[in-house]
């Protein structure tokens, strides 16, 4: 299958680009601006100059034949750079519903429609609860993240009349090279690792290995539609995650971060360490997905162990 894909050069997009090669699908990379007339051309076979084929087969059937092809949307800006101010979390949004809209426009008006549309979301969707347990079917929450997640679905799902559209919610995103990993151990490496806020905030994890399995696992398996949470199916409270971090970095679990210090450094960013959510993958286990790290404590090893 011929594999669309935006936002190819961020930490998820990369992973996925590698094992979507691995699973022999010929990927084209869209680079920006990601506009509907750009992205129709790639989707019509006939890509701009700011595209680039990947993979083992690159040359693929030629354009007029019927290769089926599908479309993934991980564009938008990063919500972990730099203070919440207000221009940057009107980037956040809005870098999300232009490419987004841009990328139904073109399927739209596509002559011939892609196999699935897969559109990044987040499980900040459900809003934040230390309580509540939430799956596919939980309803949206509250709060800055959940709205954005709210529009960002809400544009997507304007392409289901003309392709099955999946929206993958991703939790947190454990990897070597990207993502938040990389500063935390950092920090317990140097000793300064411990609690964050009360630690009983729910960490929805998942190993960039999954994240991208199971973005292609979508891909192919038809009877997924509509949202998928990309989560591992065992979340864990945050002080089981730091003491788990620094018991397999063998360092200390001594020092706290707590919440108003956090808060002060961070303004209304601190909520992504010092709030959180208890979110299960049940469509994803229902479709057959196995997760290759299901357990926090082996997707640590992995991954601190090719950090060192």
């Amino acid at each position: 299958m011929r594999v669309v894909v935006l936002g190819a050069s961020g930490f998820i997009g990369r992973h996925l680009t590698r094992q979507l090669e691995e699973d022999g699908h010929r990927v084209v990379i869209v680079r920006r601006p990601y506009t509907a007339e750009r992205l129709l051309m790639v989707l019509e076979g006939e890509p701009p100059a700011a595209t680039a084929p990947i993979g083992a087969d690159t040359a693929g059937p030629a354009p007029g034949e019927a290769e089926p092809y599908a479309v993934v949307n991980l564009a938008g800006e990063s919500i972990d750079r730099g203070r919440w101010t207000r221009r940057h979390k009107a980037r956040i949004l809005s870098s999300r519903l232009t490419v987004t809209q841009a990328a139904v426009t073109a399927i739209r008006a596509a002559r011939r429609k892609p196999a699935v549309l897969v559109n990044a979301s987040a499980v900040g969707y459900y809003g934040t609860s230390g309580v509540l347990t939430f799956d596919e079917q939980s309803g949206p929450g509250t709060g800055f993240l959940a709205d954005v997640c709210k529009a960002w679905e809400e544009a997507a799902r304007a392409a289901a009349a003309e392709t099955r559209v999946v929206l993958a919610r991703f939790g947190m995103v454990l990897g070597p090279d990207g993502g938040a990993l990389p500063r935390i151990a950092t920090l317990f490496r140097l000793g300064l690792g411990g609690r964050v806020g009360s630690g009983e905030q729910w960490v929805s994890w998942v190993h960039v290995a999954d994240a991208a399995g199971l973005v292609a696992h979508c891909l192919t398996n038809a009877k997924l539609a509509g949202p998928v949470n990309v989560v591992a199916p065992h979340p864990v409270r945050m002080d089981t995650f730091t003491r788990a971090l620094a018991h397999t970095l063998h360092r200390p679990h001594g020092l706290s971060a707590p919440a108003p210090l956090l808060r002060f450094m961070l303004g209304e960013k601190a909520d992504l360490l010092l709030t959180g959510q208890c979110v299960l993958p049940r469509r994803a286990l229902a479709a057959g997905y196995t997760f290759r790290f299901a357990n926090l404590e082996s997707a640590l090893a992995d991954l601190l162990g090719r950090m060192e």
